[in-house]
């Protein structure tokens, strides 16, 4: 059996306590941080929006999706390239902003904001783009 539960209430919490109390030995459980808030993903893909249009790097104009993987990699300092295909290039196999825990989005929104503070890039404000929706 595999399952998943969010401990967001505590009939789901009982639900939990009941399933490890009548689980086989040597079941796995593993715990993981809440993920990232979808606030928080409309805040980093503000920031990046205005990264792109504001930088470019090594001369070159990117998309806020190719910002994301910059500062995904920045983040994680964990470096997976593997060749493509047709052998002419490399493809980047890091982690998904998605599976990101609400405090490694913090860790990455910082990293974002203090490269948008070296580098002179104004941050729009986050409340702006909620009153214009």
């Amino acid at each position: 059996m595999s399952a998943t539960l969010v401990l967001a209430s505590k009939p789901i919490r009982d639900r939990a306590i009941a399933w490890i109390n009548s689980a086989p030995a040597n079941t796995r459980i593993e715990f993981k941080a809440p993920r990232r808030s979808l606030p928080q993903n409309d805040r980093m893909w503000a920031m990046l929006t205005d990264v792109a249009r504001q930088q470019s790097y090594h001369g070159m104009k990117l998309s806020a999706d190719d910002w994301k993987l910059i500062f995904m990699d920045a983040l994680s300092h964990e470096l997976r390239i593997v060749p493509n295909l047709s052998g002419t290039g490399f493809v980047n196999l890091g982690r998904s902003s998605s599976k990101l825990s609400k405090s490694q989005m913090g860790d990455l929104m910082e990293l974002i904001s203090a490269y948008c503070a070296e580098h002179g890039i104004v941050l729009s404000d986050p409340r702006e783009a909620t009153r214009a929706a």
